[in-house]
């Protein structure tokens, strides 16, 4: 049991170090090239206006 949660406890470091580094990686290929910065921009805008739509809703104070 203690070997199962070892490996478990080992993996999910692994993972985290892995989507830290694919972040680090993807904040520098946007820091290295502008215009992909733009572009991400571009697609968070796009994505929140899509999410407004759908969820018109969600926006209003309870």
């Amino acid at each position: 049991m203690f070997l199962l949660r070892f490996l478990l406890c080992l993996l999910i470091f692994v993972g985290a170090l892995a989507a830290t580094g694919a972040l680090m990686l993807c904040l520098l290929l946007m820091l290295r090239f502008p215009p992909l910065l733009l572009v991400v921009g571009l697609a968070c805008w796009i994505l929140s206006r899509v999410l407004r739509r759908l969820f018109p809703d969600q926006r209003k104070p309870s």
